[in-house]
């Protein structure tokens, strides 16, 4: 028999529910609670305040995601990173629209974050593990350069992301990202 999720994993696994199903501003203490079946207050006591229990649960979401994103290369493990990032490219258009919740939630914590230091510690922190874990996952090493890579892989993903749930037409499909990138190899040369 498996232990009882404590009311902390209730509140983070019904708040990843709402950040699916709701958009930010929908997403508030009561409906959190409904959706976990956890108290109301439960969310000051173990978060301090609904915007850190968003925030974390956005965090631990976007980890996921990238789980699933790896899982999908798992047999590419022997392959060079440019295979690998197209795969991963191609998994993350594949599931962005199940995620679109999700992202929609990350970019309001993204602002948030501005006028707030919680927030702005906790997204900072999950930045800085997801570079070395997409570093990890693409296979670009586990060097400061390799680190960096991931962050500028991070940057290009979200920014399609964001720009995608601005406008779909914005979403750069596969084809659309290899002349992209080829273009960008003519014009920057290594050196």
């Amino acid at each position: 028999m498996s232990p009882q999720p404590s009311n902390r994993e209730l509140l983070v696994e019904g708040t990843l529910r709402c950040l699916e199903r709701l958009p930010p501003e929908r997403v508030t203490a009561r409906a959190i609670a409904e959706e976990s079946g956890a108290n109301l207050a439960s969310i000051a006591y173990h978060f301090g305040s609904k915007d850190d229990l968003v925030t974390e649960a956005v965090i631990l979401g976007l980890d996921r995601w990238l789980v699933e994103i790896d899982a999908r290369l798992g047999e590419l493990s022997d392959e060079p990173p440019a295979v690998r990032f197209q795969r991963a490219f191609t998994a993350l258009e594949e599931t962005r629209q199940r995620h679109s919740g999700l992202a929609r939630n990350f970019l309001a914590a993204l602002a948030k974050a501005q006028h707030d230091a919680r927030v702005r510690e906790l997204l900072a922190a999950g930045f800085a593990r997801s570079r070395t874990d997409v570093a990890t996952v693409l296979g670009l090493g586990d060097d400061q350069a390799g680190n960096d890579a991931g962050g500028l892989v991070l940057a290009l993903f979200n920014g399609l992301l964001f720009q995608g749930l601005l406008d779909p037409d914005l979403a750069i499909e596969r084809q659309r990202m290899e002349a992209a990138q080829a273009r960008l190899r003519r014009v920057l040369p290594e050196h």
